[in-house]
């Protein structure tokens, strides 16, 4: 798998969410109260830190929680909640090993429906139905991942043409209209709040 990816908007980042499964897991996991450029370029800064150029959730699952811990933490740090993040990281990361051999390719690998796949992600540790929709469409829209009705469940996310996530960025302009949709959808939460 080598596809070109522009979610983190930094070549090297971008090159390792193409060409790895787990660092796309990873960064989906990591995009949740930071910038997504931010989160997917998360697992090549692990990579780095841990002297590599991927990802092994063997070796990520084994860290010592603490060192882990403190390997997000440096400056700068992967994620704004460092510590929690850290803990996902590896509970995802045990999770792969314990259940696809730690070969995250693995989890979409052979799926027959778009359904089998999200009940796939929604039992990775971390991923709720709205993270794992936002994945499977990022699969579908990006990686070629397309099992039967994998737009429909996907959800909204899985609409062509949109610009409601991860899964429809393909460059600065793209983001941009995810940026200007997200905006809008808090607009509109708030005023349905009554402001």
């Amino acid at each position: 798998m080598d596809i070109t990816i522009r979610l983190a908007q930094q070549p090297d980042a971008d090159a390792l969410l193409g060409r790895s499964p787990l660092a796309a897991l990873v960064g989906m996991l990591l995009d949740q109260q930071v910038p997504m450029e931010w989160a997917f370029s998360g697992p090549y800064t692990i990579a780095q830190r841990m002297g590599a150029d991927d990802l092994d959730a063997h070796l990520i699952a084994a860290q010592d929680p603490e060192a882990f811990a403190a390997l997000l933490s440096e400056k700068p740090a992967v994620h704004r909640y460092p510590g929690s993040m850290a803990k996902r990281v590896q509970q995802l990361c045990q999770y792969l090993v314990e259940h696809y051999d730690g070969d995250a390719h693995a989890v979409w690998e052979g799926v027959t429906s778009g359904k089998e796949l999200l009940e796939r992600l929604k039992a990775l540790p971390g991923f709720g139905q709205q993270k794992a929709q936002i994945f499977l469409a990022l699969l579908g829209k990006q990686f070629g991942v397309q099992p039967g009705g994998w737009r429909e469940a996907a959800g909204p996310y899985g609409e062509q043409g949109s610009y409601r996530s991860a899964a429809d960025i393909t460059g600065p302009e793209s983001l941009a209209k995810v940026r200007a949709y997200k905006q809008e959808a808090k607009r509109a939460a708030k005023a349905a709040k009554g402001g």
